[in-house]
C-alpha cells in the first residue's frame, strides 16, 4: 500500500498551484492593461504585473528555503478565469463597461489567490515554517491591496460611468446633465458610425 500524503505534501502541491498561477498571470496582466481605457486602471494592472514578477521571486525563496525543487503544476483555477476574462475582452462594450469588465475579471483572480494564499500561510506556520510564512504573507498582503486598489476604481467612477452610458443608451431623449468624458464620447462615436455602416 502506498503511503499517504501528509500536511507537508499537500503544502507543496498548493505551493506548485500559486507559482503557476502567478506565471499565468504574467501573461494576462498585460493584455488586461492594454484593454483597459482608463488610465489609472491601466497603471494598477502594470504596477500588479511588477508585484506579481516579485510574488513568484518570493515562491522561489520559500521553496529554496524547503530545500525542494523550484517548479508550478497547472493552474487551472486561474487558468478559468484568465479565460473568462479572454471572452469578455472579446465583447463589444463601451469603454467604460469593458473597463468594469476588466475590473470584476480582476477581482475575481485576487480573490482566488488570497483564498489561496491564505491556506498557504496558515498550513506554513502549523507546520513551523515561519520564514516561509512570512513571506507568503507578504503576498498575500498585496494581493488584498491590489483588490482594494480595484474596488476603490470601480466606486470612485468607473461602474458609475458604465451605468450613466446605460441609461443613456436605454433612454436616448433623455438629456445627459452629468458631464460625460470624452472616453465615453468616443465609443459614441464608434458606436455610431458602426451603425451606419450596417
Amino acid at each position: 500500500m502506498a503511503d499517504t500524503g501528509t500536511l507537508h505534501d499537500a503544502f507543496l502541491d498548493e505551493l506548485r498551484d500559486a507559482y503557476d498561477a502567478e506565471k499565468q498571470l504574467t501573461k494576462a496582466l498585460p493584455r488586461m492593461a492594454k484593454a483597459a481605457s482608463s488610465p489609472d486602471l491601466r497603471k494598477a494592472f502594470e504596477v500588479h504585473l511588477e508585484e506579481t514578477r516579485g510574488q513568484i521571486e518570493r515562491l522561489e525563496r520559500v521553496f529554496e528555503g524547503l530545500d525542494e525543487k523550484v517548479r508550478g503544476k497547472h493552474c487551472d483555477g486561474i487558468a478559468g478565469i484568465i479565460d473568462e476574462g479572454k471572452s469578455v475582452m472579446e465583447e463589444d462594450f463601451d469603454a467604460a463597461t469593458m473597463d468594469a469588465c476588466l475590473i470584476a475579471g480582476g477581482q475575481r483572480a485576487e480573490h482566488y489567490e488570497m483564498a489561496a494564499y491564505g491556506t498557504l500561510v496558515a498550513w506554513a506556520r502549523a507546520m513551523g515554517h515561519a520564514d516561509a510564512a512570512d513571506l507568503l504573507q507578504e503576498t498575500l498582503d498585496e494581493e488584498k491591496a491590489a483588490d482594494a486598489k480595484l474596488s476603490s476604481l470601480a466606486e470612485d467612477g468607473i461602474n458609475q460611468e458604465a451605468a450613466q452610458t446605460a441609461s443613456a443608451e436605454e433612454d436616448p431623449e433623455e438629456p445627459i446633465t452629468t458631464p460625460v468624458s470624452a472616453r465615453t464620447k468616443t465609443s459614441r462615436a464608434a458606436a455610431a458610425v458602426k451603425a451606419a455602416r450596417r
